[in-house]
């Protein structure tokens, strides 16, 4: 097998229910038996109708939503970790090094700048300092943020330019695995051809590559593959 068939992620029999506590704590099943998995250099996408649980695949592989039943194996060097039952700690180990995320809603702390918020991705993820602000640097140009709003807080932004930086954020660390929730969402064209670009680079170094994409153009231009959620109906 060689590297770029490798699976990096494979799902196995995953559920998902939400309890409505609003209304009386009714239980509503979303998922039931989800089975897929991500091999090494290629982009995965989850289709489907709005509402048949694509972004909370996404949140239950990152853990951001418990798993009902099932297992979420990553594999995290020569280790497959279950996500559905790992504790806490070994979580965050896994988005530290192993698993990044693109989501649809930039979160920052107030009052740093855009370009420290995209080189402290890098720097988390092991870069020395210099060679990660110049990543950050090499990202933000790429994406049309103008330098002289990069040493400005995000929250002063447009809603495109903040998803520009929340992009650059997920693209600054070379992790193995990437989860992208509507990553081109809200960008004009050019941006979402600098997009396509950050994921073909991304699936040529080897990374394994799980999004939700509405816009057809861009779904057809990075899927290797899509897997029709409906058929995971609770």
């Amino acid at each position: 097998m060689s590297v770029a068939d490798t699976p990096m992620l494979r799902l196995e029999g995953v559920a998902k229910t939400f309890v409505m506590h609003l209304s009386s704590g009714v239980m509503l099943p979303i998922l039931s038996n989800v089975a897929f998995d991500v091999r090494a250099g290629e982009c995965a996408v989850l289709d489907g109708p709005s509402g048949t649980g694509k972004s909370s695949i996404l949140k239950m592989i990152y853990g951001n939503y418990r798993a009902d039943g099932g297992t979420i194996l990553v594999r995290d060097g020569l280790e497959w970790v279950d996500v559905a039952s790992a504790a806490p700690r070994r979580v965050l180990r896994l988005r530290k090094a192993t698993i990044g995320y693109v989501s649809q809603y930039l979160r920052t702390i107030p009052r740093v700048g855009a370009l420290d918020i995209v080189a402290a991705a890098a720097r988390e993820y092991g870069l020395a300092a210099d060679r990660a602000t110049e990543r950050a640097r090499e990202l933000l140009s790429s994406l049309s943020i103008p330098e002289r709003l990069w040493h400005l807080p995000p929250a002063t932004f447009s809603g495109g330019e903040q998803q520009r930086i929340n992009i650059a954020r997920g693209f600054a660390a070379a992790h193995p695995i990437l989860l992208l929730d509507e990553p081109t969402a809200s960008l004009d064209a050019a941006n979402r051809a600098a997009v396509v670009e950050f994921i073909y680079t991304r699936k040529r170094a080897g990374g394994a590559l799980l999004g939700i994409f509405h816009d057809d153009d861009v779904k057809s231009r990075v899927a290797d593959r899509t897997i029709d959620v409906s058929r995971f109906a609770a």
